[in-house]
């Protein structure tokens, strides 16, 4: 109390005539306009340069659209003639009507190089290849290639696109070679057109190229190639998590995206194709037009924070005289601090070495029911000794005889004894560990059935009834079930001294849960004599010697440790109730500690 007082007066105080250190209302309020003013400047800014170079992106985008358009429109045009040329030479058509292809090949060879045509194929009446760019393909049979089928359906010069199944498409011109009225076989013509799709790769962030149907034949992303467009977006790589965050980073600062390509918001644009039905589609992210509004953003902020710095440097003249007066306090209030942390650790000490006193007297407690129980507990174990004593000298009998089924049987019952031995000493050894501070869920029913079982040598030995009722459903509370078996053992063990000297001994157990979870122990005793003083430490009724008056009072203490109460009264008709009210456990609900009375 001393110390407290002499650290109050120790205090040190503002004096009167000390200037006011807090900033004035109109500095904050110029502060505040100042970033509300450079906020606004920087979003108006950034949402109309978006808007401009976006535009400006937007048009480029769609200029080189129709520059592809374009290209590819010449590309298959200047193709397109190439079948009807090549139907109509003579040394083609003589080769089929003579059925003399040594030279075939080479001159399709040579046509190639002078047309730039990607492949060319000549096939007979039959659909074999009896010509080739490619060597490998003389012999092959593509009767069933729809550039052949085609072709042999229509008189004039047929455009096929022909899947093969791995994402790559090939796109041909083939026409009937005619002869007299006669067919006699089909020349093929490939065009290249992955070669526009490198092109376009090297300039644009993705192009692609539906036909008719809507599904992707050409396309920058060999992913996308036999694709829906839907379906082709939707293909994507699953992003990091840093992915995501810087997508969503740059995603707010850009106008609403059209769509995603791999991870990145894009432009999109489109143009017909007058072929077929045919549409391209460019994707341009917003990289370029993010890279031009970032830097003139950066020249604004720079201006303000240039502004921002001048304003703060004429500020920091006020705070140093201000962190002069700080400074003149800073000593006194060290040596208080300094006081208080060595006042605050020796109480810390003081506590741990009472949480520890505590502990080994609840321990003590607990060895001294062990050691009063230690007689019972050898009478139980004498009693499966003599009787795997008699069973032992039975079996060994029987095998003499022969009866193995019988001696088995005595077997069995000695490993029952064992087990029960076993469970007996599993039980003291349990109880005898100390309890922790951790708290787990705990079935009161089952802490009550332990604490039964380990008294069970004394309430066999006397003349007492005891009765059981508890609910069929568990009991949940939050407690160390050690130290909660510690309290129900101290409250029989009282019972039990209490009804030793009656004939009519009764001890009744109840288990109940309502708002809380109550264990009442009650007993047909004389009662108790001073209920005030029931739970102070070293007050006992028993004689000196019997006891130590520790029992209730560390049961008290362990039952408020984990949040409930331990009462008692005395009933009208004779003997005393003792009473553990505790919080019910219910997952996900905060557990509330009962209100003390």
């Amino acid at each position: 109390m001393s110390d407290d007082s002499d650290i109050r007066r120790r205090r040190p105080r503002r004096r009167s005539d000390e200037p006011q250190r807090a900033n004035p209302w109109w500095l904050r309020s110029a502060l505040a306009l100042f970033f509300l003013t450079a906020a606004a400047a920087i979003w108006t800014t950034n949402a109309w340069l978006t808007e401009r170079f976006s535009e400006n992106t937007r048009v480029r985008a769609e200029l080189r659209l129709a520059l592809y358009t374009g290209n590819l429109i010449s590309e298959l045009q200047r193709t397109a003639v190439v079948p009807l040329l090549l139907a109509r030479d003579p040394a083609l058509i003589g080769s089929l009507n003579n059925n003399e292809f040594s030279t075939t090949s080479a001159r399709l060879i040579a046509a190639q190089k002078e047309i730039g045509a990607a492949s060319i194929r000549l096939l007979d009446a039959s659909g074999r290849t009896v010509g080739s760019t490619d060597r490998y393909q003389i012999g092959t049979n593509q009767v069933t290639a729809p550039y052949y089928v085609e072709a042999l359906r229509s008189r004039d010069t047929v455009f096929t696109v022909y899947n093969h199944g791995s994402g790559a498409y090939e796109f041909t011109y083939s026409r009937a070679v005619i002869s007299d009225g006669r067919t006699l076989g089909v020349i093929v013509v490939g065009t290249d057109l992955t070669r526009l799709e490198r092109s376009w790769s090297g300039i644009s962030d993705a192009v692609a190229v539906t036909d008719s149907e809507g599904q992707i034949i050409l396309a920058t992303e060999p992913r996308w190639r036999g694709l829906t467009l839907p379906e082709a977006l939707s293909v994507r790589s699953a992003p990091s998590a840093i992915q995501r965050a810087f997508q969503v980073t740059a995603d707010w600062t850009n106008n609403p995206a059209d769509a995603y390509v791999q991870g990145r918001a894009v432009m999109q644009n489109e143009a017909r194709v007058p072929f077929r039905g045919w549409r391209m589609i460019s994707f341009t992210t917003y990289e370029s037009i993010r890279e031009r509004v970032n830097a003139v953003l950066a020249l604004e902020i720079m201006g303000f924070a240039v502004l921002l710095a001048a304003a703060f440097y004429l500020l920091s003249r006020r705070a140093r005289m201000q962190s002069e007066a700080y400074m003149r306090e800073s000593a006194d209030l060290r040596e208080l601090n300094l006081r208080l942390t060595s006042e605050i650790a020796a109480r810390e000490r003081a506590q741990k070495e009472l949480r520890v006193a505590e502990q080994t007297v609840q321990q003590s407690s607990k060895l001294a029911a062990l050691g009063e129980m230690s007689a019972g507990v050898s009478h139980e174990l004498n009693q499966p000794l003599a009787a795997m004593k008699t069973y032992l000298a039975g079996a060994r009998l029987l095998l003499q005889r022969g009866r193995s089924e019988e001696a088995l049987s005595s077997f069995q019952r000695i490993d029952d004894l064992i087990e029960r031995m076993g469970a007996i000493t599993r039980q003291l050894k349990s109880y005898a560990r100390k309890g922790g501070e951790a708290v787990e869920p705990v079935d009161l029913r089952k802490a009550v059935s332990s604490a039964l079982t380990m008294m069970e040598p004394q309430l066999r030995n006397g003349t007492i009834r005891v009765t059981r009722a508890v609910p069929r459903e568990a009991v949940t509370v939050l407690a160390d079930r050690i130290r909660l078996e510690q309290v129900i053992i101290n409250l029989l063990r009282n019972a039990v001294d209490a009804v030793k000297d009656r004939r009519d001994a009764r001890i009744d157990i109840t288990v109940q849960a309502g708002a809380h979870a109550y264990v009442s122990v009650r007993d047909n005793g004389p009662g108790v004599s001073d209920l005030e003083k029931l739970f102070e430490p070293f007050w006992t009724t028993k004689k000196p010697g019997e006891g130590t008056g520790l029992g209730l009072a560390i049961s008290s203490t362990i039952v408020a440790d984990f949040g409930g109460r331990l009462t008692a009264h005395n009933e009208t008709e004779g003997g005393a109730v003792f009473s553990v009210e505790l919080p019910l456990h219910r997952p996900g609900e905060t557990q509330q500690p009962l209100a003390a009375e």
